[in-house]
């Protein structure tokens, strides 16, 4: 198939790129710059010239792929919401461009939007719009675009990682260097599921090949891994204190990232791995945290 791949020069979407090629597919890539513009080509994609910002930009694109996956978000966590709606508007954008066509376009939010508000882990099944997680908004799209007869399927991710990134456990680590401390909210209980990155690229591959209009699927490997075990590894290999906070110190001493620290995001990938015959293989999140060079991080404190 000739895929447009959003994000195709990113963390994840690097790895999708490989993924497709080494498969048989043709890759038009997404890029901002140049720099990005000449990584994808030096991998084998062709590349497309737009940005976020201007959603028209991008859309020109879509009418000469045979499906579009669509990866690309703005990691700007002190403006969450805001990024959030920036990826509502290019997946309307590229929907409208879809429509009247069976394409597939896959989309990206997480795996917290499957969370139903009980203790039960988040499954691909369960969708409340009303989630008070902003990423919601990507599927509140998506659902739109369903009926109005687009093909969308969604890809939800956990904290997808290897020794060099880690999903939110990066900005994670980065405040515990700024604090000079590691900090959990009280015992640390609270879990986040996780995956490494290889094994999320092969699933947007399957998804891409064997998905079902208006279906969800979770790039889950493990279930919860407790905070308090993430904490416990980043304090020993930065050499950091490891503290327990209150629920009522979090905002002061997490800042943007407390609405996180407190999230429990458990999820479950059974009916995915059932219906795609995906069987993660990756190292675990605390093996490739032990596995991470500090280096950088230690100099800087």
């Amino acid at each position: 198939m000739r895929v447009f791949l959003t994000g195709a020069s990113g963390f994840i979407g690097s790895r999708i790129l490989t993924e497709l090629l080494a498969a048989g597919h043709q890759v038009t890539g997404l890029a901002r710059s140049e720099s990005s513009a000449q990584a994808l080509k030096k991998a084998g994609a062709d590349v497309h010239r737009g940005t976020l910002e201007a959603p028209d930009s991008i859309v020109t694109a879509v009418q000469h792929a045979d499906a579009v996956i669509h990866t690309a978000f703005d990691h700007d966590f002190h403006h969450f919401v805001e990024s959030c709606e920036k990826d509502r508007r290019v997946i309307h954008a590229i929907g409208q461009a879809l429509k009247g066509s069976d394409r597939p376009f896959i989309i990206t939010s997480g795996t917290g939007i499957g969370d139903d508000g009980s203790t039960a882990l988040a499954r691909e099944e369960q969708f409340k719009p009303d989630n008070i997680n902003p990423r919601v908004a990507s599927e509140i799209e998506g659902n739109a675009l369903l009926a109005e007869g687009v093909n969308v399927q969604v890809v939800r991710l956990p904290q997808v990682h290897d020794t060099t990134r880690q999903g939110l456990i990066t900005g994670y680590i980065q405040h515990a260097v700024e604090k000079g401390a590691v900090a959990c909210i009280g015992e640390g209980d609270n879990c986040w599921s996780a995956a490494h990155v290889s094994d999320v690229a092969r699933l947007y591959r399957l998804v891409l090949e064997h998905g079902e209009n208006g279906k969800r699927y979770h790039g889950v490997a493990e279930e919860g891994v407790p905070l308090r075990q993430i904490a416990q590894v980043v304090a020993r290999q930065l050499r950091l204190p490891l503290i327990s906070i209150s629920p009522s110190e979090a905002q002061a001493h997490f800042g943007w990232f407390a609405m996180f620290a407190a999230m429990n995001l458990r999820a479950s990938s059974a009916w995915t791995r059932q219906q795609l015959g995906w069987h993660p293989t990756g190292p675990g999140l605390l093996d490739d945290l032990q596995n991470m060079d500090y280096t950088s991080l230690l100099s800087s404190q």
